[in-house]
């Protein structure tokens, strides 16, 4: 029989404290390192250095706390009340080293293994697409060689960027190289925009993973998507991996590398509120570059993000 005792760490009550006050958290929740009762940790990632167009979003994790002052404890897409289901906290910030991509990823692994370790659930803010590559080195060492779910314009699998092997646009072509993630049980929804060639697409596929570009995916329903992920998935222990510039810059114009024609705020959250009845042992969200946002349009879709997955998480324990 399920415990009736509430979580240990919630976010600041709204009703008591206006959301515009206290130190930036994710959500408000408490300021947090020990992993103690604790079942899901936020880990800012601020590092950009893997970026090869337009950087910025070492500030992204700020951005996307800020932003986050105006979630609410209950989602009501999935019917669930994440924090009164989850205990949470904000583990704060990994300790990135500025120009240096490799000792970054060590640091961000060091960060995040040990939560793993502790059983705790981790959604890490970026940060560029690089850090993911710390992120599934950590999980992968606890958990096993993980399912991906991937939301971008951009496959992430090229194999080098002017001769070098870590950037943004490399971490899942070298998780699979270091056997982190599971090809065959992995999809990445979303692709588009100009390639440098047709294996650009093809690679990916080569090595087994389901790829669908925009205008594959949006021949779908929300429902179909769902069902995809899970069919591929399986029983594996699943990892999300979110870029914001997966939706159409009109939606998320803070992000380095934009490209026109995607879905809309409202169609890319409803894709990933479909992920349901997965085991997800971590998540992420990057590529927020506040200097390039309006209004905080994409820190608040970033926020979103990471609440529709906590939601998700919340719903598996449930």
């Amino acid at each position: 029989m399920p415990s009736l005792k509430p979580p240990r760490y919630q976010p600041a009550n709204s009703l008591e404290s206006p959301r515009f006050s206290g130190v930036r958290t994710f959500a408000r929740l408490p300021y947090v390192q020990d992993p103690a009762d604790v079942d899901v940790a936020i880990v800012g990632l601020p590092f950009d250095t893997g970026a090869t167009f337009k950087v910025g979003a070492r500030f992204g994790p700020e951005a996307v706390r800020g932003a986050s002052a105006l979630l609410r404890p209950y989602n009501p897409e999935l019917d669930v009340m994440v924090f009164e289901t989850l205990s949470c906290v904000d583990y704060g910030d990994a300790p990135v080293v500025p120009g240096f991509i490799e000792d970054s990823l060590g640091a961000i692994a060091r960060t995040i293994q040990p939560l793993a370790q502790a059983g705790v659930v981790t959604l890490s803010i970026g940060g560029d697409h690089s850090v993911a590559l710390g992120e599934l080195r950590a999980l992968a060492a606890v958990h096993g060689p993980l399912a991906l779910v991937h939301f971008d314009a951009h496959g992430d699998y090229w194999d080098s960027y002017f001769g070098h092997k870590y950037t943004h646009g490399t971490p899942f072509r070298r998780a699979v190289e270091e056997g982190l993630i599971v090809p065959e049980a992995s999809v990445q929804l979303g692709m588009r925009g100009p390639l440098y060639d047709s294996d650009d697409l093809d690679a990916p596929r080569r090595a087994g993973f389901t790829v669908l570009t925009t205008t594959q995916l949006m021949r779908h329903t929300p429902e179909e998507i769902g069902a995809l992920v899970r069919e591929k998935v399986g029983d594996r222990k699943a990892f999300l991996s979110f870029d914001v510039d997966f939706f159409d810059p009109a939606f998320a114009p803070g992000t380095g590398t934009p490209e026109v024609g995607g879905p809309t705020s409202f169609q890319g959250l409803g894709y990933l509120r479909a992920c349901t009845g997965l085991t997800w042992v971590g998540g992420d969200v990057v590529e927020v570059l506040p200097a390039m946002d309006h209004s905080q349009v994409t820190a608040h879709l970033g926020a979103q993000i990471g609440y529709e997955f906590l939601s998700l998480v919340a719903l598996s324990k449930r």
